[in-house]
């Protein structure tokens, strides 16, 4: 199970908690990254759930965030102990001056944890986002985990409706899935080979996509 935490901060306050199971359509025919890139219609939920691997680009531009929606904090804790794993806040000004040099700026992170990653059994991710002067109405997240092309685990978070002009704030609670002991192996020495891909949906329309890459070597730069 998946949990997601969420508030808003506006003239109009507003607060909820939901939780969602996890997702995948595996009966469902399979899909390339490049027939999704060739789709004339919009890129829908139901289309990333048919996806086998991770991606290698993206299947959104820059500018199909019409939304205007900027994430500006992101934070990863450990839930049982409340330690922080990985933290990083920007203005958001910064975002626009990245994108004019690199318009993947922003949308890739490499991540490093140490080999303990693996004995923590929920992990809590927040992230702090603004929104543009558009009401944003069923926002949604599709998260895929892969390793080597093989799907770990399928998370799926609905944060419902986001007002217009406001700064909101989202913790997604994982429930870490479990490995065997030659798979945590395998991942621990092929470093960056974990990946992930995010996909954001308003109103079953694909407007971002976010990548990731996950080395647990931090024990090893020591």
């Amino acid at each position: 199970m998946a949990s997601t935490l969420i508030s808003s901060k506006s003239n109009s306050k507003k607060s909820s908690t939901n939780n969602t199971a996890t997702s995948d359509n595996s009966n469902e025919t399979p899909i390339t990254e490049e027939e999704l890139k060739k789709k004339e219609t919009p890129i829908t939920i139901n289309d990333v759930l048919r996806l086998r691997k991770a991606t290698n680009g993206y299947l959104t531009e820059t500018d199909d965030n019409v939304y205007k929606i900027d994430f500006v904090h992101f934070r990863i804790r450990d839930m049982k102990t409340n330690k922080i794993l990985f933290e990083v806040e920007r203005g958001s000004d910064d975002n626009e001056l990245n994108e004019e040099v690199d318009p993947s700026a922003g949308r890739f992170v490499q991540y490093h944890f140490p080999s303990s990653f693996f004995k923590l059994k929920q992990i809590g991710a927040l992230v702090d986002f603004t929104v543009g002067d558009r009401e944003v109405k069923s926002f949604r997240m599709i998260e895929r985990h892969y390793f080597r092309d093989q799907l770990i685990k399928s998370f799926d978070f609905d944060f419902g409706f986001c007002p217009p002009n406001t700064r909101n704030s989202i913790e997604h609670i994982y429930d870490m899935p479990e490995f065997d002991s030659k798979q945590t192996k395998e991942m621990i020495e092929f470093p960056n080979e974990t990946k992930s891909d995010s996909f954001y949906f308003v109103d079953n329309q694909l407007i971002m996509h976010k990548k990731a890459t996950y080395a647990f070597d931090l024990d090893r730069s020591h």
